[in-house]
């Protein structure tokens, strides 16, 4: 019967890229490869497909996702969101953060070794060059300690090559989110002079996802990921992460031939810590900082289990609660359910407001300086001012209507044409009877039509005489 030894904590003390002197130690991972990493793999391959697809991908006419800070205008599954429509954004972002503290609670940081673009674009695709061209973590480290020669020129040279090419096809997927895919192919084919300021952001992102994914790497998730450092807050003992099970591993012992085993089923064999990319002992113990939950330890373990005859699941997706106990995980807690419930009530008021948003929103003030005026029928003239922000795809001929009053509005100088995803301002005349007012600034409605589609009202003040 295996003692069951709890891990030490000492490993928190410091991070496993770091050593005594506070230099940085290099990770070469072991090429991982099993069961879940083929997974991963298949995961990873559709995310990629998608979010390549995603800038071509248009819904009504608009992009599936667009984030263009610069024009302060956002496009998410085709619905168009301006500054105007910032509570609604406020709601859908708290919406996310509760979805993202529910799913960690439930289930750890499988989000970072499954979905995050950084695990995938530097696991599935930088790291599989790498290995490509330089071979595994063994050849990796000869071929950097030996000296500068025809071979390590050849494969140093072809690896940054092939990484720039591979960070500016990254860089332009990232702009065409940004500004839409239709602009970055004008930046594309009418020439770096006509647009600087895109070519520049072209080469600079180039830049930038090159040095991440050729230099800084686990760094990103260990040292600047927020969701990284937030993990153990919002994790407990009831998360499931992937996990040791210390139970039935120690005390560890190597397997020796023709002798009887009294250690835990761990031969101690660092298969586990080989394959990890951030360079970290899962038998350390769970909700280390710099695990990301990428499964690659459990691949590498089962096999060595399969090897001596040993059940797998040494090391496995498991609550530290019911490694403790010995029992299985459970869903439901009051943290889950608390969550849940804030959740449902989120996604109610994000539902409501995007099913009760206007397809135009309008802004209406008299103009300043402006009293008001007497006609020769003794009504009552106020001059307008009117924006109005489009927030779909098609233009729209608008027409200006008082609602619950009796009086007229004429709009001065040509129609108001609203041009899609625009804005069209103009000036306009409102008359009404003096029987119509209630005071010096009477409150009046009016509404803004589409033919006869009302897709917005908006009131302000009517200046009139005092009596």
């Amino acid at each position: 019967m295996a003692t069951k030894i709890k891990p030490t904590d000492e490993f928190r003390d410091h991070i496993s890229t770091v050593d005594d002197q506070g230099k940085r130690v290099w990770v070469y991972p072991r090429k991982p490869k099993g069961k879940l990493y083929n997974y991963r793999k298949y995961v990873s391959y559709l995310l990629l497909a998608l979010l390549f697809a995603g800038p071509f991908i248009k819904v009504n006419g608009l992009p599936l996702l667009m984030l263009n800070i610069v024009e302060r205008k956002f496009v998410i599954f085709g619905v168009l969101f301006w500054p105007q429509d910032f509570f609604i954004l406020v709601v859908a972002f708290l919406t996310l953060v509760v979805f993202i503290i529910l799913f960690t609670v439930v289930y750890g940081r499988i989000f970072c070794g499954w979905v995050c673009p950084q695990t995938i674009f530097l696991e599935m695709v930088f790291r599989r060059i790498e290995y490509a061209i330089e071979g595994d973590y063994t050849k990796q480290k000869a071929l950097d300690k030996m000296p500068w020669n025809t071979e390590k020129i050849l494969k140093k040279g072809s690896k940054t090559a092939v990484f720039l090419l591979i960070s500016f096809i990254i860089s332009n997927l990232f702009l065409a989110y940004v500004i839409g895919i239709d602009e970055l192919q004008k930046v594309i084919t009418e020439g770096p002079f006509n647009h600087m300021i895109g070519f520049g952001s072209l080469l600079g992102f180039t830049g930038v996802f090159y040095w991440v994914f050729a230099s800084f790497r686990e760094q990103v998730c260990t040292i600047v990921c927020p969701y990284g450092r937030l993990q153990g807050v919002m994790q407990d003992k009831k998360t499931v992460v992937v996990a040791y099970d210390y139970g039935r591993g120690e005390p560890r012992g190597k397997l020796r031939k023709n002798q009887e085993r009294t250690e835990g089923d761990c031969i101690d064999c660092n298969q586990c810590v080989q394959v990890c990319p951030t360079g970290i002992d899962i038998r350390n113990g769970a909700q280390q900082l710099e695990c990301i939950n990428c499964t690659a330890c459990i691949d590498a373990c089962n096999d060595i289990m399969r090897m001596i005859d040993k059940p797998e699941g040494l090391i496995r997706y498991e609550s530290e609660e019911a490694i403790e106990k010995g029992t299985k995980w459970t869903f439901f807690t009051n943290r889950v359910m608390g969550y849940t419930a804030v959740l449902v009530i989120l996604l109610t008021a994000l539902t409501t407001l995007l099913l009760t948003r206007d397809e135009a929103e309008a802004t209406i003030l008299r103009t300043p300086g402006q009293l008001y005026q007497k006609t020769e029928q003794g009504h009552i003239k106020n001059l307008y001012n009117i924006s109005v922000i489009n927030k779909t795809n098609h233009d729209m001929p608008l027409t200006l209507k008082l609602i619950g009053k009796d009086g007229s509005i004429k709009v001065v100088g040509n129609e108001l044409v609203l041009p899609a995803q625009g804005i069209v301002e103009g000036v306009f005349f409102t008359e009404l009877a003096k029987e119509e007012l209630t005071g010096m600034n009477s409150e009046i409605e009016i509404g803004v039509y589409h033919g006869n589609e009302l897709i917005t009202t908006t009131e302000t003040k009517f200046l009139g005489p005092a009596s």
